[in-house]
């Protein structure tokens, strides 16, 4: 099989959640300690930080990577879902994976593929954990695709866990309350190994402490010890002034991520920086602040509050979820326009009307869907919308509903694209490589 016909035969024969959503889930370790044992274990060859969370976990582990790779050092980082190229997944250094890599990894196990009928998911960790282990990282950023505990990147005992928040998200499998989800979430904390907590709330709170103490981990709450200040932006980089509440030290940052939201990641991306060099990292200011102004550029990372075009404003975010929406209506606070159009699809198995509900009833929507399955088609968000008072019109596809939004706007209007990663990904009116470098 060549690339293509490798890529089709992984969609094909093996379950995905991004497509066909609650079917693909194997709610066990098996598969993937099955599949890593028959590669010697390769997640046992280079060190590790864990990333759960409910939102973040892409910011955070791309900040993270900038950094180390700004540093010197060779960094692996697993992420997901991929948007446009499905090797975005794995990189060294902010490159994908070759495809030649994924060619022969996929031949080399498919007669276990067709035996243990795995996963995409669970085939896609143990390629990123072999390539990581062929190429000697000196460190491998793996971000948890959903909850933690049960998720098929927790075979491995990292130097440093990282659990960004916690929200509602994917209810159905995780729990419907805060200490549901954050015992989920905490399932990623492993003996001995420190745990920075970017967020909590008075129900997270003990679970985490819990947690750690049961594992004799010492945990760090960076909301408590970071505090931020946005003191400007541009059209390229949004700039704060970060002190640490525990030893007073002040650091300048100019980010390249422009949602207002990452001003939550910075705190829990600078409190990881701490304990790594506690670990023997040595990540110095220099690389920290390098590695926050370049964080696109050295990750390739896009799809967060990516800004397309000037006049009118063009704005998309793979915002999806209750608590990505709010920070996406704390953004449009904070802004100037004349008229807000919204371009939004979503997927079924999210919780739409708590989405719906937060929407403002005064701006022009456009309602459309990705191609696959999970997705909810546009005339039923439509009707879903319409018992809140959001009024619009629907769309075969997101670049449909893009061009007569572009229409419609005038040069001091804003359109905004969000509601779902899968919908971003399908959006080929843009070049994002010539505009996430």
């Amino acid at each position: 099989m060549d690339y293509n016909e490798t890529l089709n035969y992984l969609y094909a024969k093996l379950p995905m959640f991004s497509r066909i959503g609650a079917a693909a889930l194997k709610p066990s370790l098996h598969n993937t300690i099955q599949l890593c044992e028959a590669l010697n274990n390769p997640q046992n060859n280079f060190k590790t930080i864990h990333i759960a969370g409910t939102n973040g976990k892409g910011s955070t582990s791309h900040q993270l990577a900038s950094i180390l790779q700004a540093k010197g050092y060779k960094v692996g980082l697993y992420t997901s879902p991929h948007l446009k190229d499905f090797r975005e997944r794995i990189k060294l250094n902010g490159e994908m994976c070759s495809k030649e890599f994924v060619v022969d990894f996929v031949h080399k196990i498919q007669n276990l593929i067709e035996d243990l009928q795995p996963s995409f998911f669970e085939v896609t960790v143990a390629m990123a954990f072999e390539f990581f282990a062929l190429q000697q990282v000196d460190i491998a950023i793996i971000e948890v695709g959903m909850g933690g505990r049960l998720d098929s990147t927790n075979i491995i005992t990292p130097v440093l866990s990282i659990i960004t928040n916690i929200g509602f998200d994917h209810v159905q499998f995780l729990g419907n309350t805060y200490p549901l989800i954050a015992n989920e979430k905490a399932g990623i904390i492993k003996p001995n190994v420190p745990v920075v907590i970017g967020e909590y709330n008075a129900e997270t709170k003990p679970v985490f402490i819990d947690v750690a103490n049961k594992n004799q981990s010492l945990i760090y709450f960076a909301q408590d010890n970071w505090i931020v200040n946005f003191t400007n932006d541009n059209n390229n980089t949004q700039n704060f002034t970060v002190v640490s509440d525990v030893n007073k030290k002040t650091y300048q940052i100019q980010l390249d991520l422009l949602g207002f939201y990452q001003q939550k990641n910075i705190k829990q991306v600078l409190e990881a920086c701490i304990q790594l060099n506690k670990i023997g990292f040595k990540v110095d200011d220099e690389s920290i602040v390098y590695g926050l102004k370049n964080c696109k550029k050295l990750t390739g990372l896009w799809g967060r509050w990516d800004v397309l075009q000037q006049q009118p404003k063009l704005v998309v975010d793979v915002a999806h979820n209750q608590d990505g929406i709010n920070q996406v209506l704390h953004q449009l606070s904070k802004m100037q326009y004349q008229s807000l159009h919204l371009v939004m699809g979503m997927v079924k198995d999210k919780d739409v009307e708590k989405v719906l509900q937060l929407l403002p009833q005064n701006a022009n929507y456009y309602f459309t869907n990705a191609a696959i399955e999970r997705a909810l088609p546009a005339a039923d968000l439509l009707s879903m919308a319409q018992k809140y008072n959001l009024n619009g019109n629907t769309f075969f596809n997101v670049d449909e509903a893009i061009q007569n939004a572009l229409q419609n706007a005038s040069k001091e209007d804003l359109i905004v694209v969000f509601g779902s990663i899968f919908l971003v990904s399908e959006i080929t009116l843009y070049n994002y490589a010539a505009n996430s470098n």
